[in-house]
């Protein structure tokens, strides 16, 4: 069985961070892993407290999932300090760590910054180039590019940006107004759009870490990156389609919705 490590915060509600990765890893076969950055106090309505683990806790957890069950790839999720960044970029590179996706969470839906500029900057300096693959939303294409991001034209400047300034390929993931569900993928002085069907579901807490995670899946099972961005896009849009409806703010998406076998029946 292929492997996948998750790098994040635990989401206490389980619409987000580690526990989403967990839930659409097992959902897209491959076993599944978990170093914590941080553990948050929240649900569907929003955070209201965050508990940071302490860098050397952090690199204990990565030493320990490294040396035993090597990740066939790993996703990053949100890391808020730059202590926290410098300790992960230093494991991975002790350990020779691949397929490695990061989604740099920066910027909420809102609009409003996770990060502080200097966990900014070391995300930039350290992490973002050993990535094989970004997923930036739009507000975070415009943090990593510096430009405005309005029109179909402008994710393609900013996506040639950023993968030209860290070397990896970058998949703009549309929404926040601008295409619906439209994603485009930018590698190598090219670029090829994704595009996906607007589910009218308000549910989408998690999609980001979830989007990732299923890319992330999918390249330890060693699809190439089109196809690993194309099976994420068709598992997130069967987890919206089920219109999981939990909570009192903007609930989760039902990570199992395939999971349809003897021990998910329910009592009679």
């Amino acid at each position: 069985m292929k492997t996948a490590l998750t790098i994040a915060g635990s989401d206490s509600s389980g619409g987000a961070g580690i526990q989403a990765d967990i839930k659409t890893m097992i959902a897209n076969g491959v076993y599944a892993m978990s170093a914590i950055t941080a553990l948050t106090a929240q649900n569907t309505t929003g955070v209201t407290g965050i508990m940071e683990v302490a860098p050397d806790f952090l690199g204990e957890q990565l030493d320990a999932v490294f040396t035993d069950i090597y990740p066939d790839a790993v996703k990053i999720g949100m890391v808020s300090g730059t202590a926290l960044i410098t300790k992960i970029a230093e494991k991975l590179r002790q350990y020779g760590a691949k397929n490695i996706v990061v989604d740099p969470v920066m910027v909420a839906t809102s609009g409003a910054k996770l990060i502080s500029d200097d966990a900014i900057a070391a995300l930039k300096e350290q992490l973002l180039p050993m990535a094989c693959v970004l997923t930036p939303n739009i507000p975070e294409a415009e943090v990593l590019s510096g430009m405005a991001v309005k029109t179909e034209e402008d994710m393609i400047a900013a996506a040639k940006s950023i993968s030209e300034t860290y070397g990896c390929a970058v998949l703009c993931k549309g929404g926040h107004q601008l295409n619906d569900a439209n994603d485009l993928l930018y590698r190598d002085g090219s670029y090829k759009w994704f595009y996906g069907k607007r589910i009218d579901n308000p549910n989408t807490h998690g999609t980001g870490c979830t989007l990732s995670s299923a890319i992330a899946s999918n390249l330890a099972k060693g699809f190439d990156l089109d196809t690993s961005v194309e099976r994420a896009k068709a598992y997130i849009s069967g987890a919206l389609a089920a219109m999981l409806d939990l909570g009192a703010g903007s609930g989760p998406m039902n990570h199992g919705f395939a999971l349809n076998g003897t021990y998910a029946e329910e009592m009679e």
